[in-house]
Parts: C-alpha cells; structure tokens; sequence
C-alpha cells in the first residue's frame, strides 16, 4: 500500500472523485492554472479542462452561491476556500440556501467545501482560524474534520457522494508533515464512526483534526510513566459519534476533550455535556477540557505557539486527571 502525505491523499480522493463521477467538478480561486494555494489540484484542468476546473473570481460569495446552483441541477460541485476563514463571505448562501433546501424544498444540495484550517504556521487571525463549531448546530450541514491521509482520501470520496452540503475541513499543518499507507483503489470512510487512534484503559482524550497527533504524543510520554490513555478521533462532528465516545468514556471513567478552536462555544462544550447529562455515574473525574484561549490567533510564532493547544498542554492536563 503506497503512503501519502495528508496533501497527497486529498489530492488523490479528489482526483479519483472526478474520474469516475461526470458530475463532479472543482470550483475556486487558483484551482486551475495554478493548482490551488496548497497545490492540491496541480495538473487537474490539464487533465480535466477548464469547464471541471474552474478559476473562479475573488469572491467566496459567488463560489458558494455558484455551487449551490450547480448542486441544484443536478452536478456536484467541489469548492475550495483557500483559507477556511473566508467561509463567512458565503454565510448566507451556506446557511440560509444551501443547508435549508432539502428541508424547505426535498431538493438535495450536494456541494463539499473544501476548507483548509487550523494555525502553526504564523498565518494570524485571518488565515488560521478553525471555525467547524460556528456551524455545527446548523441543520442540514455536514462537518467532517479528517486527521490521517487515511480518512482524509475516505472522507472526502464519502463527503462528494453525500446528497448534502458538507463542510470538509482540512488542516493545513498536517498537509505535508504526516504520512501513512492509503489505498490506491476507491474507498470510502463513513460519517459518524469515530476511530480509536491509539488504545489505552486509564483515560480517554476526544479529539479532531491535528489535535489526534497532538493529543498522541502526550499519551505517549504519559506511557512512559506507566498510564495508558486512549485517543479517540472523532472524524466528523456533524454527525458525531456519541455511542462510541461515550461507551470509551464508560470503560475508562476519566475523558479529556481536546479541540483547537477557541474554549467559549467549541463542539467540546457539546461533548462534554452530553458526557455529564448520559455518562455522569461513570465519571471518576469531572470532564476536562483543553482548548484554545478565547482570542483571535496571534501572528508571532511564540504567540501562536502557547495559543494552539501544545502536547505538554495536554500532557499536564492528563496528569491532573489521571491523579484525581
């Protein structure tokens, strides 16, 4: 099995996508000539031609609104923000039209917006945002948040095919810093099925996206002092997998819930609460969290570093639970 970077298996779910579906095409700022802002298109309209790999112009708004129509008549358009944060230009479309049509109407809207996310790169406040709680309690979307290239390919061929709109967040720290075996076949990745990404008894972190490897790394110096902590990657928030972070909640007693986004109002408020109102007698701790602080990312490094969650974040946090 040949192994990818997280770009790479994007790249290649999205290639395979557009080969085998007519209906599928790429919409975007610099998509085509130039093959994207991270490259993940390169050689895609040479391949495809213009009309599937369409240069849009500087406008999120026209490249949401441009998709949902094209949803709408049947195609399945893929739109590419190049930095997540420029979603909220296509509020209205997004979450006025696009999320609401199959209520209103029956009529799937079948669009993926590709959105590459998170910091650890100096980007500062308006290229580093993680923004998937600002839409995770509107109905209709789809949140997926893929932390292996793994299930990044998976998700993504399961996010096209998906009759509703789906948010595909895609961490841009990962994209060539992690690698991993992905089949070269089509293959797809469900919604809603959480994936334990390292075992472990004594403690459990809930986790997405970069955090899994962040949260990882703190396990494994933690196991050098003898506990064991099970990281458990969620893969998609809308839908989450309740069952299953609450039947590791139920065998390890203890839960830490990691996110990168910003403390106030994160999906790890959702978590923790249906931990506290379902699991509550299973708790031998309360339910933690470790999160971003409630302000905008800092563009120095130093900044920028103790405002994303780190892995002695996670590490000293673990230790507090775990000695409760």
């Amino acid at each position: 099995m040949p192994e990818l970077t997280y770009i790479q298996a994007i790249s290649d779910g999205l290639r395979q996508e557009m080969r085998r579906d007519q209906r599928v095409f790429l919409m975007g700022e610099d998509v085509g000539v130039y093959g994207g802002a991270f490259k993940v298109s390169l050689g895609f309209q040479e391949e495809f031609g213009p009309w599937r790999v369409i240069d849009t112009p500087l406008s999120e708004t026209a490249i949401v609104g441009g998709a949902t129509g094209a949803a709408l008549m049947g195609m399945r358009p893929v739109a590419e923000m190049q930095f997540a944060d420029f979603i909220s230009c296509a509020w209205d479309h997004l979450v006025t039209v696009a999320a609401k049509q199959f209520f209103r109407g029956r009529t799937p809207v079948p669009i993926v917006v590709r959105l590459p996310s998170g910091g650890g790169f100096s980007g500062g406040p308006f290229h580093s945002q993680n923004p998937e709680s600002s839409f995770a309690h509107i109905p209709g979307l789809k949140i997926v948040c893929p932390a292996t290239p793994h299930d990044a390919k998976g998700l993504l061929a399961s996010a096209i095919e998906d009759p509703n709109p789906v948010l595909y967040f895609e961490h841009k720290h990962l994209y060539r810093r992690i690698k991993g075996e992905v089949p070269e076949e089509r293959y797809t990745v469900p919604f809603g099925q959480a994936n334990v990404h390292r075992e472990g008894e004594d403690a459990v972190v809930v986790t997405w996206g970069a955090m899994v490897h962040t949260a990882t790394d703190a396990a494994d110096e933690l196991a050098k002092e003898g506990t064991e902590v099970e990281v458990l990657d969620l893969r998609t928030l809308i839908p989450w997998d309740r069952e299953k972070v609450l039947e590791s909640v139920r065998r390890t007693s203890k839960v830490l819930v990691l996110h990168e986004d910003t403390r106030t109002g994160g999906f790890g408020g959702e978590i923790a609460a249906t931990i506290a109102e379902e699991a509550f007698e299973d708790l031998d701790a309360p339910v933690m969290r470790v999160a971003a602080p409630d302000t905008p990312v800092p563009f120095s490094p130093p900044l920028e570093k103790a405002f994303i969650p780190q892995a002695e974040d996670v590490l000293q946090a673990l230790e507090e639970l775990v000695a409760y």
